[in-house]
């Protein structure tokens, strides 16, 4: 039996970990590996008893932070070693569309919101003529089956209830529609078909996916992706900056609230908006 001190200690910080990541406690219970039965018991106010280190390990691992402190021995959730990889880590090779990381972190995340602010505006959303266009020097000739696969799967993760909202700004899609920057030489039809494509899916796959479309001359931003409470990835070019840390996390989605808030365009309106883009090229 442990002191009813360590005991209460240890409480205290299990639920600050639990609203931290913002989850029930079942959905806190899957995240890190335990019974739901073993966290009620740990929360429960008249337990006066450590969790076994198995417990205590996954609690520690599926949130990132240090055995010592969640049992009262530190004041520092995470140390050493730990702290570097759980703040940060750069992910190379990240020129390609949505691609198997990219699928495998929002599996990850499954059950938890996700959100982008994306180069463009979402791949998933792409078709394969537009994704072929603007990323020709990364994908091999024979990639629209892999491509078409993988927007099939983003997109049915959607319509299972994954929920999604991603900005935009109105000048990438008025680019996009104008031909210019990256898109110059790019077929008026196929920008059309664009417009088109996606405005039918924002249609339908509203309100669990939301799109907001802002103007970049009352806001800028980076493009950036948050996956749930678990890491949010800036996108550099070549490679991905991957945040873990929880606090970092937040401030990403305070930003990406503060983006929604200034947006032009609401989501409930965006597809009329892609449909009167692409009558444009008419």
């Amino acid at each position: 039996m442990a002191h009813p001190s360590a005991a209460q200690s240890f409480r205290d910080r299990l639920e600050r970990v639990i609203a931290q990541t913002g989850l029930n406690q079942a959905g806190f219970a899957r995240h890190v590996g335990i019974d739901r039965s073993t966290l009620s018991q740990l929360l429960s106010a008249e337990n006066d008893r450590l969790p076994r280190a198995e417990t205590l390990a996954a609690i520690a691992k599926g949130c990132r932070i240090s055995i010592d402190w969640l049992l009262g021995l530190s004041q520092r959730e995470q140390i050493g070693a730990e702290l570097v990889e759980a703040v940060l880590t750069i992910e190379t090779q990240a020129h390609a569309p949505f691609n198997e990381r990219f699928l495998r972190w929002h599996a990850e995340a499954a059950g938890r919101k996700l959100r982008t602010v994306p180069m463009s505006f979402p791949d998933f959303l792409k078709t394969d003529e537009v994704m072929q266009f603007e990323y020709a020097a990364a994908l091999g000739p024979d990639s629209k089956p892999a491509l078409a696969e993988r927007r099939r799967l983003t997109i049915a993760s959607i319509r299972d209830g994954g929920e999604m909202e991603a900005c935009v700004s109105v000048q990438a899609l008025e680019l996009f529609a104008r031909g210019h920057a990256q898109w110059e030489g790019f077929d008026a039809a196929a920008r059309k078909a664009q417009f088109n494509t996606m405005a039918s899916l924002v249609d339908e796959l509203y309100p669990t996916l939301r799109l907001n479309l802002y103007d970049l001359r009352q806001t800028y931003s980076a493009p950036f992706t948050i996956f749930g409470n678990s890491r949010a990835a800036v996108y550099l070019g070549p490679t991905y900056l991957v945040l873990n840390a929880s606090e970092h996390i937040r401030m990403l989605t305070r930003r990406f609230e503060d983006i929604v808030r200034t947006a032009t365009v609401q989501p409930h309106v965006a597809a009329a908006y892609l449909r009167d883009l692409g009558a444009s090229l008419d």
